[in-house]
């Protein structure tokens, strides 16, 4: 695809990386086949060929509309785009790009501005916590239909004391301890097992995605520095790897390399911590899991977009939970998002509950006694519409959690 960027940005770092990316698309429209926003809609301009083009118009110097906002607030992020591309289009990458200039040009309105301040502020702070134990509490009295949108709590298993030679780190987040505090405990408690001590570091907090969602770049910036800030004195001393529980953080931080690539102070440690995360399936598709004895049980897996589009992951997890003798069941168009996608689920409702509904439907129609993931947002979303018990698949391997 030939283009003429604008001058505001032909001589950017940004605006080098998008046209590289604009360049590789031939406008197949392959891409339209797996979009779940374009299956939905119908929409040429709520596929990504049309978001494409709206970016590159953009781009180029046309005034953007609050019509081309909405088209790309639409977009999940999901990146099966990426996956289908028989040209290699960095979709993920333009999208971000093409957000933050809209954002620049585009003036929201108050009440959007409102919402998304506050929820890059509520989401990330202990009020968080504290709201969500309070909805638990009242949990039993509520209806039906706000039930289900107050997660049950999910008690932590005891994390290991003991110290091993080989030492990974691993990032909390932000709104999974709170959530499901079981999971980053049974991961501690199964790295445990193999000799692998997880280390947490209390000044690493989000990993940026809240911010960069709801289009604060600069502020996901310096959460980004912050974050590699506070690993930087462990990797020095030695830490084999920053290890990710939730696939919507390990596909954020690997990509730090790419966000602070024009930071000549950041750039390099940057891309060093992309380089060192890893999702917690690769560190135990490595490992020797013979001492493990897990009940027999059917499972229905659902690969998040973060895992199988966006790290390129797919059939890691799945490899693992059949070689430990779990019965995975066929889930049809595995390959399709659930609607959650941050805080997507929240902005927009009615697109990210249908796609639930239909991956639901998927996901229990051979009769799974448990439906497993591997990010805290799938699960939640997930486990707000089904009767089937949700959980994240680590937990599986940790009798304690289960």
């Amino acid at each position: 695809m030939q283009t003429q960027l604008a001058d505001f940005i032909k001589d950017t770092h940004q605006g080098r990386e998008a046209e590289q990316i604009l360049r590789a698309c031939v406008h197949c429209g392959f891409c339209n086949a797996t979009c779940p926003t374009y299956q939905l809609l119908g929409d040429e301009l709520d596929g990504p060929r049309g978001r494409i083009y709206l970016m590159k118009q953009m781009l180029e110097g046309h005034t953007p509309t609050g019509k081309t906002l909405s088209h790309l607030d639409r977009c999940l992020s999901c990146r099966n785009c990426e996956t289908t591309c028989p040209s290699g289009v960095r979709y993920g990458r333009l999208v971000e790009i093409g957000r933050e200039v809209i954002e620049q040009q585009v003036q929201r309105s108050l009440s959007e501005r409102l919402l998304r301040g506050a929820l890059r502020r509520f989401l990330r702070s202990p009020l968080f916590g504290v709201s969500l134990a309070l909805g638990r509490l009242a949990r039993p009295v509520l209806p039906a239909s706000l039930r289900r949108r107050v997660p049950e709590s999910r008690p932590a298993p005891r994390r290991p004391g003991r110290q091993h030679a080989r030492r990974m780190l691993l990032l909390e987040g932000c709104v999974q301890p709170a959530l499901s505090p079981d999971i980053n405990a049974s991961a501690a408690r199964v790295l445990d097992r193999l000799g692998i001590e997880l280390v947490s570091v209390p000044a690493a907090g989000c990993c940026g995605a809240i911010d960069q969602h709801l289009g604060a770049f600069e502020a996901a910036r310096a959460q980004i520095r912050r974050n590699i800030d506070a690993w930087w004195p462990q990797v020095q001393a030695g830490a084999e790897a920053i290890v990710m529980t939730a696939s919507g953080c390990g596909a954020q931080v690997k990509d730090y390399g790419a966000l602070l690539a024009d930071d000549p102070a950041y750039a390099e440690k940057a891309a060093h911590i992309a380089a060192l995360t890893r999702d917690l399936s690769q560190v135990l598709a490595e490992a020797d899991l013979s001492g493990f004895r897990v009940s027999r049980r059917r499972i229905a897996f659902h690969p998040p977009c973060t895992l199988q589009h966006g790290q390129k992951l797919r059939g890691v997890v799945e490899g693992i939970l059949t070689r430990l003798g779990f019965e995975l069941l066929p889930v049809a168009d595995s390959h399709l998002c659930c609607g959650s996608a941050g805080t997507y689920s929240i902005l927009q409702g009615d697109i990210a509950g249908r796609l639930r509904e239909d991956k639901l439907h998927k996901l229990q129609a051979n009769g799974p006694e448990l439906i497993a993931t591997a990010n805290i947002g799938c699960q939640t979303h997930l486990a707000s519409g089904s009767d089937v018990p949700v959980v994240h698949w680590i937990t599986l391997l940790d009798p304690p959690a289960n």
